[in-house]
């Protein structure tokens, strides 16, 4: 039977200075608190680190492997005590979600998606094991959400870092605490930063039909190019989504650009995205498509943010709480019942991408490869 240990977080553990709570084999466990009292745990391997806040959405707040800042450009150098979500935007990876997620409409009370991001955790850990991958530590934590008349659910979020691995496995379990049944919106926001000339390859085939790129610009939309330009810009690359596979830093992804994907997965489920950098490394996602049927796309490059959402995996669209139900796309989670979401990020080495390229090409052309294909 495989063995570990776990620390129970006290908020007291945490103090400006930083110090180690535990060492496991080739990783190391500190904590902290930021200028603006956040708390913080930061986990390094031989790769690199992560930064993650305990009580506030158990958000990674930074990544950073090879000597590599994975973590978008945004105006936060430290996350901010609120649970508004761009009063302190700038994390690697969010949850959003559970009771609404996307942007809300005229007529929807959640906040931009959802409770989760910023959501004040009341239990956090951290523990140490070893399995047949080696050794490894587990950040989570649990966070009951009760409204009443609404929902109540136990979210249980945890991010896995191995002691030899650039790649991270990050799971979200939501537990309906109700005895009827719930509403669930989920979406993993992880914010990647663009590499000028960058080359997207992704496990989707590369159509209109298949990458929607939207269109839709509210009038109120603010931007630094003209707004005629940015729409003709959208348009183009509604004919043909493959203009956005090179990341051309004079393109006009200001504010923003999304699109939904329709992905393929592999023999065991996995669906792979990858932002390959010029000198042969790629940013990574992998997420299962039976569990998050929706996908996002989000590329916002602006002199304050400068942001890749490689994939944004869902399990719903971004259209708010109201106009996805309209739409018949919120799933119900029965009484009692846990719903789980799994996905692996990180970065991968050249040797690695060129595994992944090719397992990629294969998907794309009808041949269902797996693990024992890498």
């Amino acid at each position: 039977m495989k063995k570990h240990t776990t620390v129970c977080l006290q908020n007291h553990f945490f103090a400006e200075k930083e110090r180690v709570l535990v060492t496991h084999g080739g990783l190391r466990v500190s904590v902290f608190r930021y200028d603006t009292s956040v708390a913080a745990i930061k986990v390094s391997n031989q790769k690199g680190e992560i930064i993650l806040l305990p009580y506030q959405g158990q958000q990674i707040w930074r990544c950073r492997f090879f000597d590599r800042e994975l973590t978008m450009k945004s105006m936060f150098e430290a996350p901010e005590p609120t649970q508004e979500y761009l009063r302190t935007y700038g994390g690697f990876f969010l949850h959003c979600g559970v009771s609404g997620m996307g942007v809300p409409s005229k007529g929807d009370a959640h906040p931009l998606h959802g409770e989760l991001p910023n959501a004040p955790y009341q239990q956090a850990f951290v523990s140490c094991g070893e399995d047949e991958r080696g050794a490894y530590v587990v950040v989570g934590g649990q966070y009951e959400h009760k409204v009443a008349f609404n929902h109540r659910y136990l979210a249980e979020p945890a991010v896995k870092m191995y002691e030899d691995s650039a790649m991270l496995d990050v799971s979200m379990a939501i537990t309906n605490l109700l005895k009827t049944e719930m509403d669930v919106m989920y979406l993993a926001h992880i914010n990647f930063r663009p590499v000028d000339h960058a080359e997207l390859v992704y496990t989707a085939d590369y159509d209109a039909e298949h990458v929607r790129v939207s269109v839709n610009v509210p009038e109120h939309i603010k931007t630094s190019v003209p707004i005629e330009r940015f729409k003709e810009f959208l348009h183009a690359l509604q004919k043909d989504p493959a203009l956005h596979h090179r990341l051309d830093p004079d393109a006009l992804y200001d504010p923003e650009v999304v699109m939904a994907i329709q992905y393929k997965a592999d023999a065991d489920g996995m669906a792979h995205s990858m932002q390959v950098h010029p000198d042969g490394c790629a940013d990574y996602v992998g997420h299962r498509p039976s569990q998050l049927d929706q996908a996002l796309r989000w590329i916002a490059r602006t002199p304050d943010q400068d942001a890749l959402g490689l994939v944004l995996p869902a399990n719903t669209g971004n259209g708010g709480f109201l106009a996805e139900k309209a739409a018949g796309n919120i799933q119900k989670l029965a009484a009692g019942k846990t719903a789980r979401f799994d996905l692996r990020v990180g970065l991968l080495s050249p040797e690695e991408v060129k595994r992944m390229n090719g397992k990629i090409k294969a998907i794309k052309h009808g041949k269902r490869t797996g693990d024992a294909d890498r």
